[in-house]
């Protein structure tokens, strides 16, 4: 299986994201929980999701950091009341 590519996570909207975000954090805790009990079979999947998650969560703040950035670049003018 291969990497997911971060082109993909960049069309997705913010709730889409953000609800990607969640089912991958509980992804890698039901991996934990078969790692723990001796059920896992496919190991490699803990790469793949904590990839996944680590793309995710830099589009997010790429996202924030933008809108923090775009108020600042707005010039407003101050009419001098003469």
């Amino acid at each position: 299986m291969p990497f997911p590519k971060i082109a993909e996570v960049r069309e997705l909207s913010d709730e889409e994201l953000a609800a990607e975000i969640v089912k991958i954090k509980r992804d890698l805790f039901d991996l934990r929980v078969l790692k723990a009990t001796g059920r896992m079979e496919k190991p490699h999947l803990f790469k793949h999701n904590r990839h996944r998650l680590a793309q995710l969560l830099t589009i997010e703040k790429e996202r924030e950091l933008a809108k923090e950035a775009e108020p600042s670049t707005t010039v407003s003018t101050v009419e001098n009341p003469e």
